[in-house]
């Protein structure tokens, strides 16, 4: 028996039918959404199956009946009327960029042309939303049929120009009066979809078409695009059976909006296709911008595991204003792990990194922008040490590490001097190497700083900087002894290590190393 192809890029729902690639069956939400309403917005972090789910929709309103076969939509279930079809208007900003506000203009201007060209209808003139505005009832009358448009990637040439405020200024506006045009169309349009990565809330784009039913954190949808863990025991079984399930769960799976959790399609396309597990999603688009932005804004990253957030946070987009942890949601950095609703408290959720692909990469990248360096060999130093659970070995890599910051990079870079510098440098290093890393664990007498998991130890960090801690002079591997830390591995069979570190910030090293 050959195995199904690996859809590898492939976005177009027809080649992936036709092409014998595996495909896992969303025409169930299609379905529901179609039978439930007609205006949606959809939010999902890049390369997760946006592109191939509007191409499914396209498919299925142009009734392409055979591409369907064995799929949910072609069962009687469904009630999917194959023999009806719908004009389908597309706009893709997925591919190419968009620099200057003529390149989006001219985009538009392109696809309407081409609209008018397809159904044979007269050139109308000025900007793009006075054309859309004109053109839908005229393909309506001629076609006899509500017309369908779907938008894919709606905000990329915002997105793309987000570190320039008057051209993002520019663009938003452009953008916000050709989707304004779309809602008083309501009588000739049977169906709408805008995707994208960012949430619209407070940009301004839909302030005129404000009748989308957002379905981003809607439970039901949670698994609209990308794998759940039944698709990868039914669809790819056979390509799981090399591989060591827990494993694979435990670096790409956790991504979630409220409801069933599920992976990357990406990674674990390539996962299969290469046989071996690396950061495949995180290493296509390394989120310069939002490091930039991090530096600006420092938070201590060991924070993003369990933030509590709500509505004000998750959707709170702003160009003019960008929050980083709604940026780290939003673009999957951060993902859903509990949440909960009411109607005096709202909606509260608790975010934290989904999978250890996105903690260890993502917190790689917050240690080099916290040494302004290249971080590599240190990391293999502190892994081997760990690994020999050589104390001493750990206590002189860091101690060099902290040396060999030069003066000037501390003199030029506020970062280096908020009060989370040292414990954020500690935090990050531990986390960027795969390891289970729970900042300030919980126990019945108080919190530690940071507990670190790994396959031969657990080890126990407490963490005071001189002139800034308000616990006098209590040493923190007594407070560590005092208050109990460790009773809680106590039945672990692995060793327990308590560490504590004192920091000073004068010589911007470590004073005491307490074992």
């Amino acid at each position: 028996m050959s195995l199904p192809k690996l859809p590898i890029g492939i976005q177009a729902f027809s080649e992936m039918r036709t092409g014998g690639y595996a495909y896992v069956d969303k025409t169930k939400f299609i379905s529901e959404l179609v039978a439930k309403g007609k205006y949606y917005f959809l939010s999902r972090p890049r390369r997760f199956g946006k592109s191939l789910f509007i191409d499914t929709l396209d498919c299925a309103f142009s009734g392409r009946k055979e591409l369907f076969s064995g799929l949910y939509l072609d069962s009687p279930d469904a009630g999917w009327d194959f023999e009806t079809t719908y004009p389908v208007l597309r706009v893709d900003f997925a591919g190419g960029t968009l620099k200057e506000i003529s390149d989006l203009i001219t985009r538009l201007t392109t696809t309407l042309d081409e609209w008018e060209e397809y159904y044979e209808i007269d050139k109308s003139s000025g900007d793009p939303g006075v054309r859309l505005l004109s053109l839908i009832p005229k393909i309506a009358k001629k076609t006899g049929k509500q017309v369908v448009i779907l938008i894919d990637e709606y905000d990329r040439p915002i997105l793309d120009n987000i570190g320039d405020i008057s051209l993002v200024k520019e663009m938003r506006d452009c953008l916000k009066n050709f989707y304004g045009a779309i809602k008083p169309l309501d009588i000739h349009l049977k169906f709408v979809l805008l995707t994208g990565v960012s949430k619209f809330a407070k940009t301004g784009i839909f302030s005129g078409l404000n009748n989308l039913n957002d379905i981003t954190l809607d439970r039901p949808y949670s698994a609209i695009c990308g794998y759940t863990q039944h698709d990868l025991e039914t669809v790819f079984s056979e390509y799981l059976k090399k591989f060591d399930v827990d494993e694979i769960r435990e670096w790409y799976d956790g991504y979630s909006w409220t409801g069933e959790s599920v992976y990357n399609p990406f990674d674990i396309l390539l996962l299969f296709s290469k046989g071996i597990i690396r950061p495949y999603w995180f290493e296509t688009g390394t989120p310069s911008f939002l490091i930039a932005l991090w530096k600006k804004h420092p938070r201590l990253p060991a924070e993003y595991e369990g933030l509590i957030a709500g509505d004000d946070l998750l959707g709170s987009f702003d160009p003019e204003y960008i929050r980083t942890e709604t940026l780290l949601f939003q673009a999957g950095y951060l993902t859903i792990k509990s949440w909960t609703s009411d109607p005096i408290r709202g909606f509260r959720c608790v975010l934290g990194y989904p999978n250890t692909e996105v903690r260890s990469s993502l917190n790689y990248l917050f240690s080099e922008a916290l040494i302004g360096r290249d971080s590599f060999g240190i990391r293999d130093q502190l892994y081997d040490a760990l690994e020999q659970e050589d104390s001493d070995r750990l206590h002189s890599c860091f101690h060099s590490f902290f040396a060999s910051i030069p003066h000037d990079w501390y003199r030029n870079n506020p970062i280096a001097r908020y009060e989370g510098y040292y414990a954020s440098v500690v935090y990050t290093y531990f986390a960027s190497l795969g390891y289970e890393v729970i900042p300030e664990d919980t126990s019945n007498k108080g919190r530690v700083d940071l507990t670190v998991k790994t396959r031969s130890g657990i080890w126990i960090f407490e963490f005071k900087v001189i002139g800034i801690d308000k616990s006098g002079d209590e040493s923190p591997l007594e407070q560590i002894r005092k208050r109990g830390y460790a009773e809680k591995y106590r039945s672990d069979s692995r060793p327990i290590y308590e560490v504590g570190i004192v920091f000073d910030p004068e010589t911007r090293n470590i004073e005491r190393w307490e074992m």
